[in-house]
């Protein structure tokens, strides 16, 4: 008895919806990942060199300092002043107390300029500060 004869396959076809689904959420993790990272790369702060340097994990939600050759304080693109950096990073400590914040200095800015952050930073009693490096060339 032969029942496999008499059952009509139908065949296969590819399901367009769930693939559709996929490549719209890998559009949208890799878009929202880009701008994410766009705000670090289009600064033109040159980071020293630091032989033991490695490179962390990052966080969700850290909050990135920038200074620049002339001690001008810049956060997402942003100018601020030490009054308005101040005010966020307060804020931001009433809300979230072990707020990460990295602090990334210009070689060529003043050292004074790197204290008078992290005396802001200390009087909005941040304690997580991170500062980063960039690892040397290596020479061929």
């Amino acid at each position: 008895m032969r029942i496999g004869k008499y059952l009509a396959t139908e065949p296969m076809t590819l399901q367009l919806a769930p693939f559709i689904d996929v490549i719209l959420f890998l559009l949208t993790f890799f878009l929202l990942t880009w701008n994410i990272s766009r705000y670090e790369a289009e600064l033109s702060v040159s980071l020293p060199a630091a032989k033991e340097s490695e490179t962390p994990s990052r966080m969700p939600g850290e909050i990135l300092v920038n200074l620049d050759r002339d001690g001008n304080i810049i956060v997402n693109q942003k100018t601020l002043t030490v009054g308005e950096l101040q005010k966020i990073l307060t804020q931001v400590t009433v809300d979230f107390p072990d707020q990460a914040i990295i602090l990334r200095a210009d070689k060529d800015t003043s050292y004074q300029n790197v204290i008078n952050v992290i005396d802001i930073c200390k009087a909005a009693h941040v304690w997580n500060i991170a500062f980063t490096t960039r690892e040397p060339k290596q020479n061929p």
